[in-house]
């Protein structure tokens, strides 16, 4: 039994030979749950901080993308609202800090009151996932990260999903870790490979990724041991945030709900490590 994504209708027939599972009502546990911290910093490397207000605002206008604005409190002027304006319509985050924070954030000492976090490598679009998986001659297949903030871990699954032959990876703009020189080096290189595609609406983009073809297998470790789904053909693996999982609402508009068997004394995967075991089962079952 399989889903027919635009209608909505329950189906018997499917030509990738789906046999289907029912979309797990409950919301038990998810796969990964531990615990990351609140906001993480990269404060380690600063090479993707631009300090001053000039300067923020000069990259900003060539077309950098901004993952977040730092700003001094009360300050506020036509430039700057004009930036924090621009800047908030594109969905970066603003955080309005103490001077005490900006000067601990600061490389320059000369901050201005505004710091902003870009991105260390550029975004891709959703076309160039399908783009990269015809120039394969491949079904599409992709990970959607909802939510994971810890840089390491984003690095980690870019590195796997490389590894695995995944076409791309997707993350939401909101509350989740970006395209940091961290990330960078914790995937290895994998960065300049696999298609990263920012969206404002993991939801949104799970149907209209439906509606090209894909199915989606969501990762909870409540849901049917991944052994018995069928993930073949064009596929879309869903990972959640590292404390609370799948949102509820990215997990309604998954088709499958699976887990992966633990045989150990502790009951959770690290998000990256989860995201690993699924895609190379994913890949097990394609080269059947």
């Amino acid at each position: 039994m399989t889903y027919d994504h635009k209608n909505n209708k329950k189906n018997y027939k499917n030509s990738n030979g789906r046999d289907g599972f029912k979309r797990n009502d409950r919301f038990p546990k998810n796969v990964s749950e531990e615990d990351t911290g609140a906001d993480v910093e990269e404060t380690d490397d600063e090479s993707d901080l631009i300090e001053g207000r000039n300067a923020v605002i000069e990259a900003v206008r060539s077309g950098k993308t901004v993952d977040k604005l730092y700003i001094q409190e009360g300050l506020q002027d036509n430039s700057i609202n004009s930036l924090v304006s621009k800047l908030k319509s594109s969905g970066t985050l603003i955080n309005y800090v103490k001077k005490q924070k900006l000067d601990q954030m600061s490389v320059t000492g000369k901050h201005q009151g505004v710091i902003a976090r870009c991105a260390a490598y550029q975004y891709s679009e959703l076309d160039d996932i399908f783009r990269k998986a015809e120039e394969k001659g491949e079904d599409p297949f992709v990970f959607i990260l909802d939510e994971i903030e810890d840089p390491h871990n984003l690095g980690a699954i870019i590195r796997t999903a490389n590894l695995a032959g995944a076409h791309g990876v997707i993350i939401p703009k909101h509350r989740a870790a970006g395209l940091t020189a961290v990330v960078a080096k914790a995937s290895a290189g994998a960065l300049n490979y696999t298609p990263v595609v920012k969206v404002t609406n993991i939801s949104k983009t799970i149907e209209e990724l439906k509606d090209r073809g894909l199915w989606f297998a969501c990762a909870d470790m409540d849901g049917e041991v991944m052994y018995r789904a069928n993930l073949k053909g064009p596929i879309g693996l869903v990972i959640g945030n590292e404390g609370s999982g799948v949102s509820r609402l990215v997990k309604d508009k998954c088709d499958y709900v699976i887990s992966i068997p633990m045989k150990g004394d502790i009951d959770s995967l690290n998000a990256s490590v989860a995201a690993g075991v699924i895609a190379f089962e994913i890949v097990r079952q394609r080269m059947c």
